[in-house]
């Protein structure tokens, strides 16, 4: 079972939808007990940092997401999901994140002629290749819409980066932690086949 969180930021259907497209049954909880019974946990997001930190905290879902990665679940991240994922965000202050990415949340700092949010479509290239990007081709372009982007600690950890218009990181690898900034599910077909390599994980 998939197990998409639900804290009231994001658009948790769209994603539900994307996994049911590509033949996989995905339920919205924000039951502790049902993510714990989950096989594969999906964190997505839409909206302020501070505020999802404020309601992943309020509704007490910060301990099974921290349980679902130690256990070893294989664990998606999408856009606000990804960056939650990290140490602290600048985004209008500071504030601090789960903690499991070590690493930043920080706005671009664009030249004229370039508008923030990031918004549209834009082209990934691949540095590591995750499971989850099987058949996926290099300079495939996924939808994005963010001000802010990941700066990690260990470069390791990044599998794409895209251009804004320096290279940024696009996608997170690490264990069975994967993360994306741009929407899979607002992605098309290659976005589709993402969310199926990972449904397809063991």
């Amino acid at each position: 079972m998939i197990a998409i969180i639900d804290y009231q930021m994001g658009n948790l259907r769209s994603v539900q939808k994307g996994f049911e497209k590509v033949g996989h049954e995905a339920i919205i909880t924000g039951d502790a007990a049902k993510l714990e019974k989950a096989e594969k946990v999906v964190l997505p997001g839409v909206g302020a940092f501070r505020d999802a930190m404020t309601e992943l905290t309020r509704r007490e879902l910060i301990e099974p997401i921290h349980n679902a990665i130690n256990a070893g679940k294989p664990f998606l991240g999408i856009c606000l999901g990804l960056q939650l994922l990290f140490d602290k965000s600048y985004e209008d202050g500071e504030y601090d994140g789960l903690g499991v990415i070590p690493g930043e949340v920080v706005r671009f700092q664009v030249p004229n002629g370039y508008k923030v949010p990031h918004m549209g479509w834009n082209q990934v290239s691949i540095v590591n290749r995750p499971p989850i990007l099987d058949g996926i081709e290099p300079n495939t372009h996924f939808y994005f819409v963010h001000s802010y982007y990941v700066a990690p600690k260990d470069e390791r950890v990044v599998a794409l980066t895209a251009d804004y218009p320096d290279p940024f990181c696009a996608m997170t690898w690490r264990d069975n932690i994967f993360a994306t900034q741009f929407h899979p599910e607002k992605s098309q077909s290659e976005g589709l086949k993402i969310l199926k390599n990972f449904a397809a994980l063991s």
